[in-house]
């Protein structure tokens, strides 16, 4: 009868760690938001697929990604990016209204605004598109490594890894900027810093890891809130 009863017990235990985060991720909110967070990842890598595609002699490698904003394709880079911002702000205010996804969704929040004030401010505004550029690239990966708190194994620990790369790939392309002397340049210059890849493929590794657990968010939110 003791060894039940502590087994009991201790289940009990388990089940009121895990029935909040349950009840958390499956919030009637956390689908809308989960489809918001979909699209707007998606929205944007079509539209920069398209803008590369439109931008005569373009070089993934060679181009940072904000030369699409000043181009032939700036129209749909543009408005992309800045969509890519506006519905990721509808999805944090969707998240669910608790003390586990409050970093999370100021978080999101403030790469949002970054991406939108990318959208705005072209690279023509060297040191307001620098600063608003760097918002987002830092808080998407914070944003990712934060969500470790509210995702379950392994999506919990691939939140973390993406993140750590967005920001390890951040601060290899701010020394790369650092020691070329161009940091509010807006012209493109290899570095050793940007391991061969060159500044749009460093660049790149910031994006594209943000984007992957901004993705991989939304389907859990969305599979969660239909449980």
């Amino acid at each position: 009868m003791d060894l039940e009863l502590a087994v009991l017990v201790g289940w009990g235990k388990v089940l009121s760690v895990e029935e909040p985060t349950q009840q958390y991720m499956a919030h009637p909110n956390g689908k809308t938001a989960g489809i918001l967070f979909f699209i707007a990842s998606t929205q944007f890598v079509l539209g920069l697929i398209v803008a590369e595609a439109l931008y005569p002699g373009y070089s993934i490698s060679g181009n940072y990604i904000s030369d699409l904003g000043v181009g032939p394709s700036s129209a749909i880079f543009n408005s992309s990016i800045f969509l890519l911002g506006l519905l990721s702000i509808f999805g944090a205010y969707f998240l669910p209204r608790n003390i586990t996804f409050r970093a999370l969704a100021v978080l999101v929040a403030l790469m949002a605004i970054g991406a939108m004030g990318a959208g705005v401010f072209t690279k023509n505004f060297a040191g307001v598109h620098g600063a608003v550029s760097s918002m987002a690239f830092m808080f998407g990966g914070l944003s990712a490594i934060v969500s470790s708190k509210v995702l379950r194994m392994p999506l919990s620990a691939m939140s973390v890894i993406l993140g750590l790369m967005s920001l390890a790939a951040l601060a290899l392309f701010a020394c790369g900027l650092l020691a070329n002397g161009i940091f509010a340049s807006i012209e493109a210059q290899d570095s050793v810093f940007f391991l061969g890849i060159g500044p749009g493929g460093m660049e790149r590794m910031i994006v594209y890891p943000a984007l992957i657990w901004l993705a991989g968010l939304s389907g859990h939110l969305i599979a969660l809130s239909e449980k």
